[in-house]
């Protein structure tokens, strides 16, 4: 495998480079003290700064797009981004993108997918299942997907990441592997973020049931720290990783840090 790496920018946006091909995960560039749009009259003020602007991005392949929400696609994405990238995502979101011009925003299904090909390697999307909200409050949340990026280079077995997107721990979420297979590396979306007191993305010990659920050999948490609305720090987690005794090999990395999503 050539290289499979995160670059974090920040929230749960991310540059992925895996083989030939270049992604951009939930574009959030908004700056410390503005404040991203949640919906339903919801605002949450961002509280760090991001360390790439879109004028500063590499040349992208495409983007993944869990769900659209204010601090995952905010409006600095929605005025600089090219226009033409394909944007895989949700149908909800893919037809909100489309009318905002987003001529190639690619609506998925739980289960489908999507094949990019370099005459190098190729890269398989799967759109996987989430759920952003439990309950009565579901319907103030926009849909929401997981990802499974698998990268076949032809040496050996394929990678595979999984991208969690804000979703709750929910125990049919083992279907990811037992459809994909078993998985290299998890990014997983933490913060305990809470709409009117709910949980509405994984704390500390969600994560952790996660992990312990599918079992990635690499697990780097992100999106923990970066809006008022996250309750859970990222030492939640580690705390719950020691405690558990999980066995992936949990990455931290800082905001313009890169970390390698190989296992060791």
């Amino acid at each position: 495998m050539t290289e499979a790496s995160l670059e974090f920018v920040g929230t749960a946006t991310t540059v992925l480079r895996l083989g030939p091909f270049t992604l951009l995960t939930d574009p959030n560039f908004l700056h410390r003290g503005q404040r991203a749009y949640l919906g339903k009259g919801l605002f949450s003020k961002r509280l760090t700064e991001p360390s790439l602007q879109p004028a500063d991005l590499p040349e992208l392949d495409a983007v993944v797009l869990s769900h659209l929400h204010g601090d995952h696609f905010d409006r600095v994405a929605r005025a600089e981004l090219d226009r033409a990238l394909p944007v895989l995502t949700t149908r909800a979101a893919a037809r909100t993108l489309a009318s905002w011009g987003f001529a190639a925003a690619r609506p998925m299904d739980t289960w489908e997918t999507v094949q990019l090909d370099d005459d190098r390697a190729s890269l398989t999307v799967t759109s996987v299942p989430g759920q952003h909200a439990p309950g009565l409050l579901r319907p103030l949340l926009p849909p929401v997907m997981g990802s499974v990026l698998e990268l076949d280079d032809g040496n050996g077995a394929p990678f595979r990441l999984y991208l969690s997107g804000d979703t709750l721990y929910r125990p049919w979420l083992r279907e990811v592997v037992a459809r994909t297979g078993p998985l290299d590396a998890a990014v997983l979306h933490l913060g305990g973020t809470r709409v009117l007191g709910v949980l509405v993305t994984m704390d500390g010990r969600q994560g952790v049931d996660l992990v312990r659920l599918l079992e990635p050999a690499v697990t780097v948490p992100v999106h923990y720290d970066d809006y008022t609305v996250f309750r859970s720090p990222l030492r939640d987690f580690l705390d719950e990783c020691r405690s558990r005794g999980v066995r992936s090999e949990v990455r931290t990395v800082t905001r313009g840090g890169t970390v390698s999503l190989l296992r060791s």
